[in-house]
């Protein structure tokens, strides 16, 4: 089974600013979705039942910061990949949503109704993305272990919309929260969803994502 989440709850999502490649470190709140990721796992353990093996996460912060969690309760090692970074929002980077929505309407109207199309000045569109979390899933194929990826929304959301052959410009149906986590089952080489967004862990710690920069 691949456990497949989003970092938890950052002070820049509280805030409304786009993340992208810059680095804002985990809220209070994200820090007790971390515990509680850690506390799903580990009551996994104690069950008996089956748990990841080991953890790879995306290099920034946020991600590793999350992940953590989970690999010091369970004792098991963190890898980071490079594939799993966030999308670059370029020049949107370190902005707040509201501001950006004045100053470059055209293509936050775009991100909002027409996300495959939007290429973010010096940076990525969600094809790259794609492509990226393919190289990233094929290099998991045939792999037995339980495993743990944290990496970034849009990320998990190519991801979701790539496993059950969505066009990206779904991009916004798929559930994603922070510390949630969708389940991913290989079958033959293909990455099957068990369950698009797991939340039950986060009882009295779920964000909410209508003041998030996404």
């Amino acid at each position: 089974m691949i456990y497949l989440a989003r970092h938890g709850e950052t002070t820049w999502n509280v805030a409304g600013r786009y993340q992208g490649r810059l680095e804002s470190g985990l809220s209070g709140l994200g820090v007790r979705q971390g515990f509680s990721l850690a506390e799903y796992f580990f009551r996994r353990l104690m069950r008996g039942d089956s748990i990841p093996g080991r953890a790879i996460s995306s290099p920034l912060l946020r991600c590793t910061a999350t992940a953590r969690f989970v690999t010091s309760r369970l004792g098991v090692p963190l890898e980071v990949d490079q594939r799993l970074i966030e999308i670059a929002h370029g020049t949107w980077e370190g902005r707040y949503r509201d501001e950006i929505a004045e100053s470059d309407p055209e293509r936050y109207r775009m991100w909002r109704e027409d996300p495959a199309h939007v290429a973010f000045e010096q940076g990525e569109t969600l094809a790259n993305v794609r492509d990226r979390w393919r190289s990233f899933a094929t290099a998991l194929t045939g792999r037995t272990e339980d495993l743990l990826i944290v990496t970034h929304d849009a990320v998990v959301r190519c991801a979701l919309l790539d496993a059950t052959g969505r066009p990206l410009d779904d991009l916004w149906r798929p559930s994603v929260e922070n510390a949630g986590f969708a389940r991913l089952q290989d079958e033959n080489g293909a990455l099957r969803v068990v369950e698009e967004c797991v939340v039950s862990h986060l009882t009295g710690v779920r964000s909410s994502l209508a003041g998030q920069a996404l």
